[in-house]
C-alpha cells in the first residue's frame, strides 16, 4: 500500500516507525504533512539560492528560521498558513536569483528539494539527514523567540543554511556526521543567545512557589512558549478585572521579576501540553496558544482558542501582527471564568509547583551547593528532564525521581517536570531537593551549572556525580541532545522510546562513542546509575 505520508519526527510516530496513513498520531493530516514537506523543499532550494551572487539579508534568515519552525511538531495544522509561507519562500528565493538558469549557484542548482529523496534513502543517510532536520528545526523555535525579542546571530543564521544546503546534497556517512555535531556546536550559541534575551528582556528568574488555584471571575490561560506574547497580554490586561494564568511550558514566567510584577498573573493552571484536550474541556475562560507543545482544539473549547505567531489551527482566530489580544479579552469577559474559586492539583496531588531556579539564581548558592558535596550531605544529582507526552510509560519518570535517595538533587526543565513537579521532596540544608531550571531551552542553564561544577571539583562533567535521565517528544529535544553529544556528555539515559530514525548503526555509534542507552525500570537505572556510589 502506498504512504498517504510519511513522518516519523517525533517520540509517539505510530508504532515506533513512523506515521504513514491519512493522519499522523499527532492529528496532523496527510495533506498538511505533504505541504510541509513542499515547505522544507522549498527552504532547501531557498539555501541553495543563498550560495549565489546576491547575499542573503535578515528577512532571508527570517524566513527560513520561521519556516523550519512551522514545520516543527504541533505548531501549524494550518494548511493555507504553510502555503503562504511557501509562496513567501518562493518570492525570497527569486528576489536572489531571478534568472535560476544563469545564477551564480553552484551549478546554477537552486531547485526546491523532494523530501522523498530523504524519506527514501538508504538507512544510514535517512537517519543522519534526518538528525540534521529536526535538530535544526528544534533550533529555530529557539532562534525565532530571541529574535522576536530583538537578538541575532550571523553565525547561528548562517548556519540554518550551510545545513539545509548539506542536508540537500551530501549524500555520505562521512560527510554528514560532522554536520549532525555541528548542529549541536551552534545549537548551543543559539540557547545562549536566546537565555540572554530573556534575562536581559525580563530579567533573572528567581526561585517562585506558584498555586495552582484558580480564582473567581474571567481569566486567560497561555500556553506554549513565547514569554513576549505573556508580557503583551499582561500589558493589555492591567485593570480589566482579568485573571492570567500560565499553562505547560509557561509557568517559568513566574520566576521573572519583570513578569512577576503583574498582580493579575495568579498562578499556573494545569499540566503538560499532552493534557489540553482534557484540561480545556468547556473551560469558561479564553486560551491563548503561543508557539508549540500544543493540542488541536476539541469543538468543545474552539470557539475560545486564539492563536498567534506561527501557531494555526483551523477554526480558530488568529492574533495578528499589531498584537492587539481585545478578541482574547472579550471573550474571557463573555466566559465570566468560574462562579467561585477553584482548587485543582498536580499528577501527584500537590496543589503548589516551584519554579524560577534560573542558573544565575543556582550559582548564587554555589559554595553551599559544593560545601554540602564535600560533606557527603549531596551524594548525587539527577537531571530529570524533557519533553512530556502521552505513551504509556511516560510514568517511569514520575517513580524514578520519587525513588531518588534523600542524599540527592533533582535538576529539572521543559514540560516532562510535570510528571513530578508537585512533589514535596524537601531538601538538604535548604538547598531543594527538586529544583526547576524552567523551559526546555533552559537546557543552557543545566550546562553552565554542570560546567561550573566541573571547575569547582577540578574534573570533567563526565566524571561528576551527576546523571542525565532524558524524556523527549520532538524536535527541540532532538537539538538539546545534539548539543549535549557535542560537548562530549556520556551516559545519557533516553526515554521512553528511542527516536524511529536512528538507523541500528547510528544508534550502535551512539553507544560506543557516548554510551547513550535506553531508560530501562526506575529501579535498574538508579541502581546503575549510583553504582559508583
Amino acid at each position: 500500500m502506498e504512504n498517504k505520508m510519511f513522518c516519523f519526527q517525533c517520540e509517539q510516530t505510530a508504532g515506533c516507525t513512523a506515521c504513514t496513513g491519512n493522519a499522523g498520531v499527532c492529528g496532523k493530516k496527510s495533506d498538511t504533512a505533504a505541504l510541509q514537506d513542499e515547505l522544507t523543499g522549498a527552504l532547501v532550494g531557498l539555501a541553495r539560492a543563498a550560495r549565489g551572487d546576491t547575499e542573503p539579508d535578515e528577512n532571508t534568515y527570517k524566513i527560513l528560521i520561521e519556516g523550519l519552525f512551522t514545520t516543527v511538531t504541533n505548531v501549524s495544522f494550518d494548511d493555507e498558513a504553510i502555503q503562504r509561507q511557501i509562496q513567501a519562500v518562493k518570492k525570497e528565493k527569486e528576489r536572489l536569483v531571478p534568472q535560476c538558469s544563469s545564477c551564480g549557484a553552484p551549478w546554477g542548482k537552486t531547485d526546491d528539494f523532494d523530501m522523498k529523496e530523504i524519506w527514501e534513502a538508504q538507512e544510514n543517510i535517512r537517519s543522519l539527514k534526518s538528525l540534521i532536520l529536526f535538530g535544526i528545526r528544534g533550533m529555530a523555535a529557539y532562534a525565532y523567540h530571541a529574535r522576536v525579542l530583538g537578538y541575532q546571530d550571523r553565525e547561528v543564521d548562517e548556519f540554518f543554511c550551510e545545513a539545509l544546503f548539506r542536508m540537500g546534497y551530501e549524500d555520505t556517512v562521512e560527510k554528514l556526521l560532522p554536520v549532525v555535531l555541528k548542529v549541536g556546536e551552534i545549537n548551543l550559541k543559539c540557547m545562549a543567545l536566546l537565555d540572554r534575551a530573556n534575562t536581559e528582556s525580563y530579567g533573572d528568574p528567581a526561585p517562585a512557589k506558584v498555586s495552582m488555584k484558580v480564582e473567581k471571575g474571567p481569566f486567560i490561560v497561555v500556553t506554549g512558549h513565547d514569554l513576549k506574547d505573556l508580557k503583551l497580554l499582561l500589558e493589555q490586561t492591567k485593570d480589566k478585572g482579568i485573571n492570567i494564568y500560565t499553562h505547560g511550558e509557561m509557568l517559568p514566567a513566574h520566576g521573572y521579576p519583570e513578569l512577576k510584577k503583574y498582580s493579575h498573573l495568579k498562578g499556573n493552571f494545569g499540566t503538560a501540553w499532552q493534557n489540553q484536550k482534557k484540561e480545556f474541556d468547556n473551560l469558561p475562560g479564553a486560551i491563548l496558544f503561543t508557539t508549540n507543545c500544543l493540542m488541536p482544539p476539541k469543538d468543545s473549547y474552539r470557539d475560545r482558542v486564539f492563536t498567534t505567531e506561527m501557531v494555526g489551527f483551523p477554526g480558530t482566530v488568529h492574533i495578528g501582527e499589531d498584537k492587539d489580544f481585545t478578541p482574547v479579552i472579550q471573550k474571557a469577559l463573555e466566559l465570566g471564568g468560574f462562579p467561585e474559586d477553584r482548587e485543582f492539583t498536580g499528577i501527584n496531588g500537590g496543589k503548589t509547583v516551584t519554579t524560577g531556579f534560573g542558573h544565575n539564581a543556582l550559582l548564587s548558592q554555589a559554595e553551599a551547593i559544593v560545601n554540602a558535596v564535600k560533606a557527603g550531605k549531596i551524594r548525587h544529582f539527577f537531571l530529570v528532564a524533557g519533553c512530556d507526552g502521552a505513551r504509556p510509560g511516560r510514568n517511569y519518570y514520575t517513580e524514578f525521581v520519587k525513588q531518588t535517595p534523600a542524599d540527592t538533587v533533582v535538576l529539572t526543565l521543559a514540560c516532562g517536570k510535570y510528571r513530578f513537579n508537585d512533589l514535596d521532596l524537601g531538601d538538604i540544608d535548604g538547598i531543594p531537593r527538586l529544583i526547576d531550571m524552567g523551559q526546555c531551552n533552559d537546557a543552557y542553564g543545566a550546562i553552565q551549572i554542570a560546567v561550573a561544577l566541573s571547575q569547582a571539583f577540578g574534573c570533567s562533567v563526565n566524571e561528576l556525580p551527576l546523571s542525565f535521565v532524558l524524556s523527549w517528544y520532538e524536535q527541540k529535544a532532538v537539538c538539546i541532545l545534539l548539543t549535549l553529544l557535542h560537548l562530549g556528555i556520556k551516559n545519557i539515559r533516553l526515554g521512553p522510546t528511542l527516536p524511529a530514525f536512528l538507523s541500528q548503526d547510528i544508534l550502535n555509534y551512539l553507544v560506543e562513542n557516548y554510551q547513550i542507552g535506553p531508560v530501562t525500570t526506575p529501579e535498574e537505572d538508579m541502581k546503575a546509575l549510583l553504582k559508583q556510589e
